[in-house]
Formats: C-alpha cells, sequence, structure tokens
C-alpha cells in the first residue's frame, strides 16, 4: 500500500470532507481516506497498482474538486 496526499483547495467543511470520502469509498484497491479540512489535504492509503494517482484525481473532480498531488 501506497499514501497518496492530494491538495485539494475546495475543501471548505466537514461535509465537504464527507462527499471526498464517500467518493472515493467504493474503489477497489483503496484502503483509507483521511480528509485534513483546515490544510485542504486528502492523503488515500491505497494500492498503487489499482489505483493510480490519477484515477484519484479523476474521482474527485467528478465530486468536485480539483486535486492535485503533493510533492
Amino acid at each position: 500500500m501506497t499514501t497518496t496526499v492530494l491538495h485539494a483547495p475546495d475543501i471548505m467543511c466537514g461535509g465537504c470532507a464527507a462527499s471526498i470520502q464517500k467518493a472515493l469509498a467504493d474503489v477497489d484497491g483503496i484502503g483509507g481516506v483521511d480528509v485534513d479540512v483546515a490544510a485542504k489535504h486528502v492523503s488515500v492509503t491505497h494500492d498503487d497498482v489499482l489505483v493510480t494517482v490519477d484515477h484519484l484525481v479523476t474521482r474527485l473532480d467528478h465530486a468536485g474538486f480539483s486535486a492535485s498531488p503533493v510533492e
């Protein structure tokens, strides 16, 4: 498992965090999602063979949140 941290500047509240967790909950290969509202970061523990960073960014985009990897 790998942990990828994404910056999602559109996160404003706990409701946003819940929406992000819901958008990623049913993706095979994701072991956990942690949303830090204050830092506007989403940490995703995932199998990097089944789930790519691009896939995570696309899922968040479809949920209404822009995101990019934190380097």
